[in-house]
């Protein structure tokens, strides 16, 4: 994997408040509203970027795709009238030249480009020799290695002022979102690049404006660097995305709620506390793999005597009684029944392995 140095977000952006925070409208639509919608944000003293869609890849034809280059000269005109840096979102080379020409300050990319690396390898030709700081959305389908490769490829342009948006996923399973949130995923990215600045997007993640805020708070308490929270003068008439847009002052009230959580550093106590119980953990995590272990082990007596005995590895009626029984049992202990559900499934995948290999299938 990619070494990358990751710079701090304060390093490359003026950050107003906290949590650091990018809002601004879906779409550019008109000269009012995007002027209009960024002097509510700036007066609030709460926004450090303010953002706005020019460039719209709708799913439908004939939906409003935005207004293009003209947009672009109206933000120019918000960094002029609020000193608020600018973000906006490119999908081709065109978009950065044009971009570039009227001081957009941030760019940011798409789900559906980083899905697709033969885009990007395009955007990061057309990075180099630039230093504009980018911010890589996840891609569409929960595919990790799909954003490690988006991050990749733009840092190797010679960028160094990189951040990713979590937006979430689009996944067959019925969801109340809009997109999953899968907080594993940005998590894992997190654990494999611990500088790397991570920024959530409530809108997207939810697609509905009273949801926003829970998923803030989520954000917030997984130690997430920053919200993206779509913001609109009046919402009710927005061209693109209106279910999941905010009013200036809603924004207001959603941040004033959000209980900030500290991240490592504790008074004495709290940490001497912190670190008994996770010597604990450490315990019990050692005494599981080692019940894991012992388990694979009677998994692989039982392998022997199946190919000794001709039998097939998968014994369907007994696996189903094992789901029951194990998930009735770990409920009564407390335990989610989604979690339930995920390990048992994990655990009886290595099961079928154990025993393949010793079929030799």
């Amino acid at each position: 994997m990619t070494s990358i140095a990751f710079k701090k977000l304060e390093q490359w952006v003026a950050i107003k408040n906290r949590p650091f925070l990018i809002s601004g409208p879906c779409s550019a639509e008109s000269h009012s509203q995007i002027i209009n919608t960024a002097e509510a944000l700036a007066s609030s003293n709460i926004v450090s970027v303010f953002r706005a869609g020019v460039w719209k890849p709708r799913t439908r034809y004939k939906s409003f795709e935005g207004h293009g280059e003209k947009a672009l000269s109206w933000l120019y005109e918000v960094k002029e009238r609020t000193n608020l840096p600018v973000a906006v979102e490119v999908a081709s080379p065109k978009h950065v030249e044009l971009c570039l020409k009227y001081d957009i300050d941030i760019l940011w990319i798409g789900a559906r480009t980083v899905a697709n690396p033969f885009s990007i390898q395009e955007l990061a030709k057309s990075l180099k020799n630039t230093k504009i700081p980018v911010m890589i959305k996840n891609p569409i389908n929960p595919d990790l290695q799909l954003w490690i490769g988006a991050i990749e490829r733009i840092h190797s342009s010679g960028i160094q002022n990189i951040a990713v948006i979590h937006r979430g996923f689009n996944t067959w399973e019925k969801s109340s979102y809009r997109n999953s949130p899968l907080w594993e995923i940005p998590v894992e990215l997190k654990r494999l690049f611990p500088e790397v600045p991570i920024i959530c997007d409530p809108s997207h993640i939810t697609g509905d404006a009273g949801m926003i805020e829970k998923i803030a708070q989520n954000a917030i308490d997984l130690d997430m660097d920053g919200l993206m929270i779509e913001s609109h003068i009046n919402p009710e008439t927005a061209l693109s995305d209106k279910n999941q847009q905010i009013t200036p002052e809603k924004l207001k009230e959603i941040i004033s709620n959000l209980k900030l959580r500290k991240s490592e550093k504790f008074e004495k106590t709290t940490a001497e506390k912190l670190e008994k119980y996770r010597e604990k953990i450490d315990l019990l995590d050692y005494k599981l793999l080692e019940t894991l272990s012992e388990r694979m082990k009677v998994v692989g007596d039982i392998g022997h005597l199946k190919k000794d005995k001709n039998i097939t590895i998968l014994q369907i009626g007994r696996w189903n009684d094992i789901i029951q029984d194990r998930k009735n049992a770990g409920l009564k202990l407390g335990l989610d029944e989604d979690f339930l559900k995920e390990l048992l499934s994990l655990v009886h995948k290595e099961s079928i392995n154990v025993q393949k290999r010793i079929m030799k299938l």
